[in-house]
C-alpha cells in the first residue's frame, strides 16, 4: 500500500495540450506559428507585441481559451488513477476572475480534484509552501527550478520548446504523460 502523496499540478500547458493557445494566437495575431516556433514562454517577444497588447488580447479571450482546452494527452487517465490514493491540487496562475471558468471546465471534463488554487501570478512558491505538495507537475521553467530548489521536491517539466533550458536534478522532464506517470509511480513506490 503506497502513502498518500500530495500532489501539486499546474493546468495550461500542463493537464491542458501546450498547444492550446496557438490557434486563438494565430488567428488574431494573423500568424502562423506552431508549438516548435513558441521557444519562449514570454508570448510578447514572439509575436513581436508590447507587454500591454499581450495583456488586452488575454483579457478578451482567455476565458474563452480556458473554457475549450483541451486536455494533454495522457493526463485524464492518469488523474483518474492517481485521485484514488492521492490528493490533487491544482496551483495556476490564472487570475480570480476565472475561477468560475475553470471549476466549470473541471466538472465538464470530469477532471478530479481536491482543491484548485488561482494564484493570479506565476509565483507559486507561497501556494506549494501552504498546501505541503510532496510533488508538483508545471511546464514553466522558471517556476519548475524554483519549486524543486525551494522544497528539494521533484518537479515533473512537461517538456515543451519553451522550458528547454537546464534544470536542476529534482526537475524531471517528461515528454508526455504516460512517460510522468511511470516516472512518479516508481518514484511512489520508492518512497513508500
Amino acid at each position: 500500500m503506497s502513502v498518500k502523496k500530495r500532489m501539486g499540478l499546474d493546468i495550461d500547458g500542463t493537464i491542458t495540450c501546450p498547444t492550446t493557445f496557438i490557434p486563438y494566437l494565430n488567428k488574431h495575431f494573423k500568424k502562423s506559428l506552431t508549438l516548435e516556433d513558441i521557444t519562449e514562454y514570454d508570448l510578447t517577444s514572439v509575436l513581436g507585441i508590447s507587454e500591454k497588447q499581450f495583456w488586452e488580447w488575454m483579457g478578451e479571450n482567455e476565458g474563452i481559451i480556458y473554457e475549450e482546452a483541451e486536455l494533454a494527452k495522457g493526463a485524464e487517465t492518469t488523474l483518474h488513477e492517481w485521485t484514488k490514493s492521492h490528493d490533487l491540487i491544482y496551483i495556476t496562475a490564472r487570475r480570480n476572475h476565472l475561477a468560475d471558468v475553470t471549476t466549470k471546465w473541471f466538472t465538464q471534463k470530469s477532471i478530479p480534484y481536491d482543491h484548485i488554487e488561482l494564484v493570479g501570478k506565476h509565483d507559486k512558491i507561497e501556494a506549494v509552501k501552504n498546501h505541503k505538495l510532496d510533488i508538483f507537475f508545471e511546464d514553466k521553467h522558471d517556476n519548475a527550478v524554483a519549486i524543486a530548489e525551494e522544497f528539494n521536491i521533484p518537479v515533473i517539466l512537461m517538456d515543451t520548446p519553451y522550458n528547454r533550458l537546464p534544470a536542476p536534478k529534482t526537475v524531471v522532464r517528461a515528454n508526455n504523460w504516460v512517460e510522468a506517470k511511470e516516472w512518479v509511480n516508481n518514484w511512489i513506490k520508492e518512497n513508500s
